[in-house]
């Protein structure tokens, strides 16, 4: 199964493009399913089909082979919000408070990133039944929530190890010797289970986001401000190990106007258009490729407009074979000729201005303009310490020598 992830900056349009690479997939033969976040009627209306309440597909109107479905948010928190009461029960007395009712619960700021992660796994699961999708789109939030999104389930891994480390959970046999000789409750077996339950979640859906089948495709408008914004979301993406397989460069209005007005958008749009295949093709930035999508000068509406957009961009309608799996970073063996482990990661479109990079432990933490990941170091480079780092032609070195005291004699 191949899973596209789109996004880009608010207004840029991802929620059509998002939809035309659904329709002109589909038209291909293949069975493709859309997911989308927008809580409005807009992707209703480009679809020209409206979309039932709650996460059930709904086959789009004139186009064989496309379903379609908004996530429900607010269902779906009610229900993990209950059933963590239901696991945690022990807990509430031992506080002495009182579960909430199903009809007080309430989502919470963040809860549609976790819904739009579990309806992601889901559609994972079914790969290999008869009603298997072949291909699934995912019309993301804008760019700065959609990375958050993407590095959510391995942050919230972490730190459940955190709060519930594996020799923790291996103790469980103990508790009641414990409990006596500590003299107040130890947790219920129920607060593991739902420990267990959350982190083999979180684990099925970054197995999603990481898989060789998954990649990023960001929508822009090109312009003055999309050139940073590209930059960044480009150095984030490849921080946190995802592949960057399109450029959409959306609502390219017709060049050779007369009207000086719309003569002069064109060649500000041209300009920048320019600029991405430079930076993109010319360079051979990781297979990325840029797709022109024209305006169509009025809002797209159904089946017909999507179609007449899938046409313009028939190349963007074939999916990539996909990334490569593993993590993004190479170790290279120095030691003999220099030294020294040379670390490398690649980081396109990051500057020294927006990097941070700290060693803490057996971790290292990398911050690109303000998305931070957290690296657990090879068994090797944990016995070195850091003798430099540097970032050259996108690329971030970090030079790692052994540390006497404990590097293996």
């Amino acid at each position: 199964m191949r899973t596209l992830l789109i996004t880009g900056p608010g207004g840029a349009g991802r929620t059509t493009v998002a939809a035309a690479t659904a329709a002109a997939t589909a038209a291909r033969g293949l069975r493709v399913l859309l997911l989308s976040a927008d809580h409005g009627a807009g992707l209703d209306t480009v679809l020209g089909t409206p979309l039932g309440a709650g996460t059930v597909p709904t086959q789009v109107t004139g186009a064989p082979g496309l379903w379609a479905a908004r996530i429900d948010a607010t269902a779906s928190f009610r229900k993990d919000a209950t059933d963590l009461q239901d696991h945690l029960g022990a807990l509430f007395d031992l506080l002495g408070a009182a579960p909430l009712d199903p009809e007080e619960i309430t989502e919470l700021p963040g809860a549609e990133v976790l819904t739009l992660l579990r309806a992601l796994r889901e559609a994972a699961a079914g790969a290999g039944t008869p009603d298997a999708w072949d291909v699934v789109v995912a019309d993301l939030p804008p760019t700065h929530t959609a990375l958050a999104v993407l590095s959510l389930p391995e942050q919230l891994r972490r730190y459940l190890r955190r709060l519930v480390p594996a020799e923790r959970q291996a103790a469980r046999a103990l508790r009641p010797v414990l409990a006596q000789l500590a003299g107040v409750p130890m947790p219920d077996e129920r607060l593991y289970e739902a420990a267990g339950r959350v982190e083999r979640e979180l684990g099925a859906a970054q197995a999603v986001l990481q898989d060789a089948g998954t990649t990023v495709r960001l929508v822009v408008e090109p312009g003055p401000s999309s050139d940073a914004a590209l930059r960044t979301a480009r150095a984030a993406l490849a921080l946190f190990g995802h592949r960057l397989e399109a450029v959409i460069a959306n609502r390219l209005l017709p060049t050779g106007s007369a009207d000086p007005f719309l003569g002069g958008l064109s060649g500000q749009q041209q300009k920048h258009l320019k600029t991405l295949y430079t930076e993109y093709e010319e360079h051979g930035h990781q297979g990325t490729a840029v797709h022109e999508v024209p305006h169509l000068g009025r809002d797209p509406r159904g089946a017909d407009d999507l179609a007449t957009l899938g046409r313009t961009m028939a190349a963007a309608a074939h999916p990539g074979p996909g990334g490569a799996a593993g993590p993004p970073w190479t170790v290279e063996d120095r030691l003999s000729a220099d030294g020294y482990f040379l670390w490398r990661l690649p980081l396109p479109g990051a500057t020294r201005d927006s990097l941070d990079l700290v060693r803490r432990g057996e971790e290292l933490v990398i911050d690109v303009a303000g998305f931070r990941r957290i690296v657990r170091l090879p068994s090797a480079l944990r016995r070195c310490t850091v003798a430099g780092a540097a970032l050259r032609e996108g690329v971030l070195q970090v030079r790692f020598t052994p540390d006497p005291q404990i590097w293996p004699r």
